[in-house]
């Protein structure tokens, strides 16, 4: 099938269709494009002897934030980490670590107020860094991704600096380069532009660092350490190059996998498949309007005693990585997904769990229901 993102039938917003995964394998164009952008054409520079403990999650997920604090608690306390890196821009951290001295939290407010529209703007998230303050006073955000919000956070901070006299500190040159970052993925909607700087910035802060161990917290669609760059699925992503970098100090975990394994369903349903119903497991919604301005949800169930039914029908090329379910998935399993656009249409997917994997990691294939 048809793997065009901007459509609403076989769209691939999250999944990367297998053929897609074919053409990038033998395309000569696909080999240059990645060797563009892979850590072989790094700076050569001292690669740090510290250890890296990065973990994936949903943005706003309640369990995987308090998981996230919990975490983070254990390495700042137990073994004395003071370093976090978070998917937020440069200048957005910096504010942070001023926050972090501060009295009050107005520095946090004005942050939280400009991340409105975003997957950050919840209040989960806010509480999650109130927390951070309270029991982890000591530590040090490092933000590399690139400069979202650019023209009011990231103008805010060179405003502060030029106040303070520091315009010509390597924090002004840092924040003015994030800016320029966020202008180009503006204006270009260039995702592997994003992923090479989340990398690049990444490297600058940690190789700086000295030999510190640090804590990273991102989209899971960036720790994956076998995953290509989730949008085109030209280049590794985040954590695959990284790991390439730092090998075996390199650690990764998705955190959604850990969540997931006690949600229950919320309700049962009867879902009619042709000429059959089936008692239908539903386990909510999951938000998209953070990945596309057409999208607004998708909705899952799981069919009960149905996988003999369907386990022979066609595929259509597309998958689910088992990391995208709200619940735990088994080989065996039959899948309804609901995808809700805002225009107001739904269009309908049917997946089953048979065993297949897609980048290394299980997931489920969209099949033909009729």
């Amino acid at each position: 099938m048809n793997s065009n993102e901007h459509t609403k039938s076989g769209w691939a917003a999250i999944v990367v269709p297998a053929i897609l995964l074919a053409i990038a394998g033998i395309a000569v164009f696909a080999w240059l494009f990645t060797a563009m952008f892979t850590v072989k054409n790094m700076p050569e520079a001292p690669v740090s002897s510290g250890r890296i403990y990065l973990y994936g999650e949903e943005h706003g997920s309640q369990a995987i934030l308090e998981r996230e604090a919990e975490i983070w608690n254990a390495y700042y306390h137990e073994d004395g980490m003071r370093d976090l890196f978070v998917e937020l821009p440069y200048y957005t951290a910096e504010w942070m670590n001023l926050w972090m001295q501060a009295d009050d939290d107005e520095i946090l407010e004005a942050l939280y107020l400009e991340w409105d529209g975003t997957a950050v703007h919840v209040q989960e998230v806010k509480e999650f860094y109130q927390r951070i303050k309270r029991e982890c006073p000591e530590t040090v955000f490092h933000g590399t991704d690139v400069g979202h919000q650019y023209d009011s956070t990231g103008a805010r901070y060179l405003e502060y600096l030029v106040s303070v006299g520091q315009e010509q500190s390597e924090q002004y040159s840092l924040a003015q380069e994030n800016i320029e970052q966020g202008r180009y993925y503006y204006g270009h909607g260039d995702n592997p532009y994003r992923e090479k700087k989340l990398i690049e910035n990444f490297v600058r802060e940690f190789d700086g660092l000295e030999g510190r161990d640090v804590m990273g917290i991102y989209g899971s669609a960036h720790t994956g350490t076998e995953a290509m760059e989730y949008s085109k699925g030209r280049i590794p992503c985040m954590a695959n190059q990284l790991k390439q970098r730092y090998g075996n100090a390199l650690y990764s975990e998705d955190l959604r996998l850990s969540v997931r394994s006690g949600v229950e369903a919320q309700r049962i349903d009867t879902i009619k498949v042709g000429e059959k119903e089936y008692e239908a497991a539903y386990f909510g919604e999951m938000d998209l309007s953070w990945f596309s301005q057409e999208l607004q949800y998708r909705e899952f169930w799981r069919l009960e005693n149905a996988y003999d039914d369907f386990k022979d029908n066609a595929t259509t090329g597309n998958v689910l990585p088992y990391d995208n379910y709200p619940m735990e998935v088994q080989t065996g399993q039959i899948f309804v997904i609901d995808y809700h656009w805002t225009d107001g249409s739904v269009v309908r997917e049917y997946h089953r769990a048979d065993g297949s994997t897609w980048q290394g990691s299980p997931a489920t294939v969209q099949f033909q229901a009729d």
